[in-house]
């Protein structure tokens, strides 16, 4: 299927649906998936969500055709949500973000998922505090330190909307969590001795931290997206003392909220996001950065993705624009490429790029956009993010209601 075709309600060009799962009727996914294998031969993916009551979702996914629920933890109480997790082996890190400051449980859990079907509890890494939410973002590439965005208790921003840093986390003890080190944007602490950053004027969606990804190729190096703040790498050889190496920061004049950014190392690339966050593309342009980082303390914007005329996505209430991206985690489940980039954005869908043949001028080669599911508040799909297994089978999840879409790319 090489031209644009329409199945079932559904857009795509060379992909198409093999199985589905509306997670027991609660599918509103959040930012994270894992996938495990079991000791004994199954696939199971653990999917966070995007408010409560539910914590995470567990389902089976050996056979990707028939998928179905092992079980789903719930949150004790609607004011927290898990919106992001993370999982290296038999060990589940989840991130609890409270809908206002000073309220608990804020932190990380970390579980032990074993037993799928009876995840156990391991530990509790609190954030909670006068001024926290807690955790925004844990990822937790290498088993042994967690990279979060979070508040913590003697964090005092200058502005509320920056009470998210950057926390290193030693867990190599996973039942007792320590700290190890931290960076925030100067100026986004009162206390510190430069001046705040200048506010957005157009939308102000906070100078803090998103995604920080760390990864086994480049262990002293930490790829941060700061919201307004841009993108900034960081050296964190001392992980007790992390410093900047570079800041690229392009809005103004384009709107914020940088999201992720992914190395593609074999390149001397990152890939970038903005998250879109208002309906009707009205922070519209969001979209996903080509930067050249061969000179990493001076990183440069060299293109960006592809993506179908706007015109047809504006007048929906929904989203549209740049989000996830697949990380390349590097798991035995999980597929890595330096080429192929798959992107979750919103009511356009599941989009798959190529940037080998020319970085300046990345060429789409697949999409699949479901049709709106049923129980969504909106009137488009929100794909929400995006999971690639080592099969190269793609795992997306809406936003709203419509669960788990794995999806084939078919060349």
């Amino acid at each position: 299927m090489s031209a644009t075709t329409t199945i079932d309600g559904a857009e795509s060009k060379n992909m198409r649906l093999i199985g589905h799962s509306d997670l027991g009727g609660f599918g509103n996914g959040g930012e994270g998936m894992g996938l495990q294998k079991t000791r004994d031969g199954r696939r199971i993916m653990y999917i966070a969500h995007e408010c409560a009551p539910i914590n995470f979702s567990v389902l089976d996914v050996t056979d990707p055709s028939k998928p179905h629920l092992v079980t789903q933890t719930r949150l004790p109480h609607a004011q927290v949500r898990s919106n992001s997790l993370d999982l290296v082996g038999d060990t589940l890190a989840v991130a609890y973000q409270t809908q206002q400051t000073g309220l608990q449980p804020a932190g990380v859990e970390l579980f032990d998922v074993s037993d799928p079907a009876n995840p156990r509890s391991i530990s509790f890494f609190d954030r909670s505090g006068p001024h926290s939410q807690g955790a925004h973002y844990v990822g937790f590439m290498d088993g042994e330190f967690m990279h979060i965005s979070s508040g913590a208790p003697d964090f005092v921003p200058t502005n509320p909307k920056d009470h998210q840093f950057y926390t290193i986390v030693d867990v190599r003890n996973p039942s007792k969590p320590e700290e190890v080190g931290r960076w925030w944007l100067p100026g986004t602490r009162q206390g510190d001795n430069v001046a705040p950053p200048v506010r957005h004027k157009k939308l102000d969606a906070g100078f803090r931290t998103h995604n920080i990804n760390v990864y086994p190729e480049r262990p002293d190096r930490a790829y941060a997206a700061y919201i307004d703040g841009g993108i900034i790498i960081l050296d964190i050889a001392d992980k007790a003392h992390p410093k900047m190496i570079s800041r690229l920061d392009y809005h103004p004049p384009l709107t914020g909220f940088t999201h992720t950014v992914l190395p593609l190392f074999s390149r001397d690339l990152l890939i970038v996001t903005d998250e879109a966050t208002r309906p009707k593309g009205e922070d519209w342009p969001k979209l996903t950065w080509v930067v050249d980082a061969s000179e990493e303390s001076n990183p440069v914007i060299i293109g960006s993705l592809p993506l179908p005329p706007i015109e047809k996505f504006a007048q929906r209430t929904a989203r549209f624009g740049a989000h996830n991206i697949h990380e390349n985690y590097p798991a035995e489940t999980s597929f890595r490429s330096d080429d192929l980039i798959f992107g979750a954005f919103f009511s356009m869908g599941v989009r798959v790029h190529d940037v080998s043949k020319n970085p300046f001028h990345p060429d789409e080669v697949g999409y699949y956009i479901p049709p709106t599911p049923p129980g969504s508040r909106l009137d488009a799909i929100q794909m929400n993010d995006v999971y690639v297994d080592e099969n190269r089978l793609i795992y997306a999840i809406d936003r709203i209601s419509g669960g788990v879409y794995i999806l084939e790319l078919t060349v």
